[in-house]
Parts: C-alpha cells; sequence; structure tokens
C-alpha cells in the first residue's frame, strides 16, 4: 500500500497490517457532536443574555391584567389554551410558567394539570378513533416506538407511568403514541394525570418564583424568598431522582421487550449513511438557530423595544403638534368651558383624590351633560393648552362614566376587557376614541408633557390621585407641576432613601419610562426635579438603585382611602 496516497481504511485495503486505520467516521461524528455542544451552549448564553433585557415584568403584568378583567374565567380560559397546544404539538412549557406567575402554586397547578391531561386524552382519542393509520404508519418506522409498543402490551399503565416521568419521548408526542397502543383510555388517562403531576409542579412552582420577583410582590421578606428558594430547590431535586429511577427502569423495560423480538438485521452502510446525513441535518439548523439568537443577544437592546410595544404601552415620540405651551395667550382661538366638570369634581371627589363614586352616580345626569358638550367641542379650533386641558379632562370625565355604569366595583380590572381601555365610544370634538386612543394617540405624541402621567388618571389606587377641579388652559402649566410635585412628596409613588441609595418609584415611570428618558435624560433625572437629596446624589455622580412599588388596582373610592 502506497501511503503517499493518502488511502485510509475507508478505501480498499489489500494488506490490513499495513494500513495506517484512520477513524474518519468516528472522527467526524466527533466534529459533530463538538459542534451541537458549541451550539447549544451559545443558545443559552444568547437566551440569558435576551431574557437579562426584556420586558419580562410587563409582559407578566400584562399578562396579569388580562386574566384578572376575566375573572374566575381566567384559570378556564388558560386550561383551554393548553388543550388546544397540546393537540397541536405546541409546548406547553411558558404556558406552565404562565400559570404559575398568574394564579400562584395551587391554582396553577391545578390549571396545568386539567388542561395537559385533557389535552392528552383528546390527543389520544385521535389518533385511537380518527387518524390511526397514517399516525401508525409514521410510528411502524421507528425501532423504538417497536419496543414501547410490546413493553406496554406487557406492563400495561407501568409502562406509560415511567414514559410520563421520563423524558425519553417528549409529551405532546406520547399522547399520539399511546392511541396505538394496547392500552386502555381510563388506565392512560389515570397514570398520565398522575405521572405528569410531579413535572407540572416543578415548572409551575418556577413560574411562581418569577412572577413573585416580577410583579407586585416585591416586598416579601428575606425568610420568604429563602422558603420559596428552598421548595423550588426541593422540588427540583424530587423530580430529578424520580425521572433519572423511571429512566432507569424504562430502559430496563425496553430492553427486555426488544430481546423478545426477532434477531435484528445489522444496520447497513446505507442506514448508516442516512442516520449520519440526518444528525448532520439537525447539526446544521441547531447552528443557525445559535447564530441567530447570538444576533438577537448581539442586539438586545432593539429587542427590548420591540417586546415593550407588545406587552405595555406604545413607544411614541414626544412633539407639540399644535405650538409650544403657552401658546394659546393672546390669540383669538376658541374656547371651552370646564366649569361643569370642576362643580361635579369639587362636589363628589375629596381634598386627596377619593372618589365618592356613589354619590357621583347619583349625580350622573350633570356627567353625561358635561360628555354631550365634550362631544360638541371646537377641537380643531383649539390652541395647544386648551386642546391639552380638554383631552386630560375628558381622559379623566370618561373613566369616571365608565366606573359609575359598571357600579358596584372593587376594581376597574372588574370592568370586562373589551369594555375598558380599548371600547371605541367616547366622543371628544366629534372624533370617537377609546381611553387608549386619548392617551396614546392624542395626548402623549402630540404633547412633549410627561407630567401628564400624574394628571390621567385611571381610577386605580395606584394612580395618582384625581384632582378635584377640573384642569383649565390658563392654570395648566401650574396645575400639572402641582399634580407632579404632589405625586414626588409621597411614599406611594415615591421615595428616596438616601442612606442606602435607592430610589422606589411608580410603575408608571417604568411603563412610560421612555416619555420621561426623552425630556430629562432619565427617570431619575426627571424625578430628581421634584427632590433635592436625589438631584444632589445625581450631581454627585451616585445614580440610585431603582426599585419599583407595587401598582394597587382596587378602585380609588371612598372606602378604599387610606393614609399616603
Amino acid at each position: 500500500m502506497n501511503r503517499s496516497m493518502g488511502l485510509t481504511n475507508d478505501a480498499c485495503c489489500t494488506a490490513p497490517e499495513r494500513c495506517e486505520v484512520v477513524p474518519s467516521h468516528a472522527g467526524r461524528q466527533r466534529t459533530i457532536t463538538a459542534v451541537r455542544w458549541i451550539s447549544s451552549l451559545l443558545i443559552v448564553a444568547a437566551l440569558l443574555t435576551i431574557i437579562r433585557t426584556l420586558p419580562i415584568d410587563r409582559a407578566m403584568e400584562a399578562i396579569q391584567v388580562w386574566t384578572a378583567g376575566l375573572g374566575i374565567w381566567g384559570p378556564v380560559v388558560l386550561a383551554l389554551v393548553y388543550i388546544v397546544a397540546t393537540v397541536l404539538l405546541v409546548p406547553g412549557t411558558i404556558l406552565t410558567l404562565a400559570a404559575g406567575g398568574m394564579f400562584g402554586l395551587v391554582v396553577g397547578t391545578i390549571t396545568v394539570s386539567i388542561g395537559s391531561t385533557l389535552g392528552a386524552c383528546l390527543a389520544f382519542l385521535i389518533v385511537r378513533y380518527v387518524a390511526r393509520d397514517k399516525v401508525a404508519a409514521r410510528a411502524s418506522r421507528s425501532r423504538l416506538f417497536g419496543s414501547i409498543d410490546r413493553a406496554i402490551g406487557e406492563g400495561g399503565w407501568r409502562i406509560v407511568a415511567l414514559l410520563r416521568l421520563s423524558p425519553a419521548i417528549p409529551f405532546n408526542l406520547q399522547n399520539y403514541l399511546f392511541g396505538l397502543t394496547p392500552i386502555r383510555f381510563w388506565p392512560y388517562v389515570l397514570t398520565s394525570w398522575l405521572a405528569m403531576l410531579p413535572g407540572t409542579f416543578l415548572y409551575v412552582y418556577l413560574g411562581h418564583i418569577a412572577g413573585a420577583a416580577v410583579g407586585a410582590d416585591r416586598s416579601r421578606t428575606g425568610a420568604e424568598w429563602a422558603m420559596l428558594a428552598v421548595g423550588f430547590l426541593a422540588t427540583i431535586v424530587v423530580t430529578v431522582y424520580v425521572t433519572r429511577l423511571a429512566r432507569r427502569k424504562l430502559r430496563e423495560q425496553l430492553n427486555e421487550a426488544a430481546e423478545e423480538e426477532t434477531t435484528r438485521v445489522p444496520e447497513e452502510d446505507g442506514q448508516r449513511g442516512s442516520r449520519d446525513r440526518a444528525r448532520l441535518r439537525g447539526t446544521l439548523m441547531l447552528a443557525a438557530v445559535a447564530l441567530v439568537m447570538v444576533a438577537l443577544a448581539a442586539n438586545a437592546t432593539a429587542v427590548k423595544r420591540w417586546l415593550t410595544g407588545l406587552f405595555g404601552p406604545p413607544r411614541v415620540e414626544l412633539k407639540e403638534a399644535y405650538g409650544p405651551a403657552g401658546a394659546d395667550s393672546g390669540e383669538a382661538e376658541a374656547t371651552f368651558d370646564h366649569s361643569a366638570l370642576d362643580a361635579l369634581l369639587h362636589r363628589h371627589v375629596d381634598a386627596e383624590g377619593w372618589v365618592d363614586y356613589t354619590g357621583l352616580q347619583a349625580d350622573q345626569a350633570r356627567l353625561d351633560a358635561y360628555l354631550a358638550s365634550v362631544a360638541d367641542a371646537p377641537f380643531d379650533a383649539l390652541g395647544r393648552d386648551q386642546k391639552l386641558a380638554l383631552l386630560i379632562n375628558a381622559y379623566n370625565a370618561c373613566t369616571l362614566k365608565l366606573i359609575v355604569e359598571h357600579l358596584p366595583l372593587e376594581s376597574i380590572m372588574d370592568i370586562p376587557a373589551a369594555e375598558r381601555w380599548d371600547a371605541v365610544r367616547w366622543n371628544v370634538g366629534g372624533n370617537v376614541w377609546s381611553l387608549n386612543q386619548i392617551e396614546h394617540e392624542q395626548i402623549r405624541p402630540k404633547f412633549i408633557e410627561p407630567r401628564i402621567h400624574f394628571a390621567v388618571v385611571c381610577a386605580a389606587v395606584g394612580c395618582p390621585p384625581l384632582r378635584n377641579e377640573a384642569y383649565e388652559p390658563a392654570r395648566l402649566d401650574q396645575q400639572l407641576s402641582e399634580q407632579t410635585q404632589y405625586v414626588h412628596q409621597h411614599a406611594t409613588w415615591f421615595f428616596y432613601d438616601a442612606r442606602s441609595n435607592v430610589l422606589r418609584l411608580t410603575k408608571l415611570y417604568d411603563w412610560y419610562g421612555d416619555d420621561f428618558v426623552q425630556v430629562a435624560g432619565s427617570t431619575p433625572e426627571f424625578a430628581a426635579r421634584y427632590s433635592p437629596e436625589l438631584k444632589q446624589a445625581l450631581e454627585n455622580g451616585v445614580p440610585p438603585k431603582i426599585e419599583w412599588l407595587p401598582y394597587d388596582w382596587k378602585l380609588n373610592d371612598l372606602p378604599s382611602k387610606q393614609a399616603r
């Protein structure tokens, strides 16, 4: 054999004792394995980088707000979504985590358990009675399924339990494969339900911890967090231990079933080549996913900005569409009279912003008369400050009307979502808008005025207080300044601890952070305009640690009145 020709054992070798054995196939497999590991690590690292910048807290809050509006139907809707996802082979991990964050351990576990079990039952029945031949044809090509089918025939529900506890086959795929086996329906249902509980509880627990970390539950003590962490670690240990036991026992059962089959035909070169090509394609796809994830991680800020628009108020560019503040003075433009609203607010709102909704409901005719006048307002002819005062007053008056229509209420969230902020029904100067359109389309992008976030009130305790007078164009700047100053003098919305350099802010600063950044450069810089201590810290080059205060969605009515 002429070694200079580069021949190896992949070529025909007539003198094996002289051939240089080069395990090229094994080398390729090691390379593929290395690429898979590196790609997987890159994906995990990229995910961690992206997650650190994603508005997870805003997403959780948006989901919680939506489900809160559904009331008792929230868990029912999530369970129905889980059933559909299971049948469509969509992984339910995100839904399981969300259930823990939204509903807590008990209700979350029950919701996911019911949804996943019913979904598993439906997939099982579809295969057994509707699509059996098609699924069977595909499954018959799997040597693993042959062993599982034989093992279930002998071990019945025990094998189902081991498969549920072991990640040998993905959960959603199992549901369809079990429909082809001889297992009976009710043993399958009961066994699946019980065996899926450990994994369900683990992921619900994880979602519960995440929800506690990013939600309004930030005030937990160190001992409570320690208990949560210990419980979560214990759940992981138990789940992993049970999974390893199940995997080992399942392997034994499947090996026994395989030994009882006919002698397996040795794998031919063509079969091995086909398998290798499939593995290579999978590796290339994994590497491509890794590259995409790395690119997303490198642009994590842009990803965050895009997702923030999905899970919270839209990002807008603040502009003055109607001229600078105070441009109304000295000009012969149209005006609008807010005295009717001013009288209502004086009568039914106290000095701290708590509202007598029962009294306002009895006085609803006057509120309706003011809203009718708002509908006839000469909006296009009004000057800059006239427009802004009208929009703020209209938003607040429409919110008052919305509340009195739905009394009795404990929270604005008790109003169905479709009737709340997105209901296009409020007439302002001949334009019919929703409350969200008034705020996000007519106020924010057309006025460089982030102080409106302390003047527009959504009828919640966590909102700034409702001023007990109407906003007037001639005094608008003064009123907005007083309102913003009031907010920054009360711990419900603002607190700066100079000793620990911790700044606690209302979540309005989080939700509308970009508005404050456009005006002041950062949220602390804007808040510092109303806090000499914070201003001094920033001037000294000591940026504070920001924490978000809980946002209370209870109704801002007199029975909810509390010390501020």
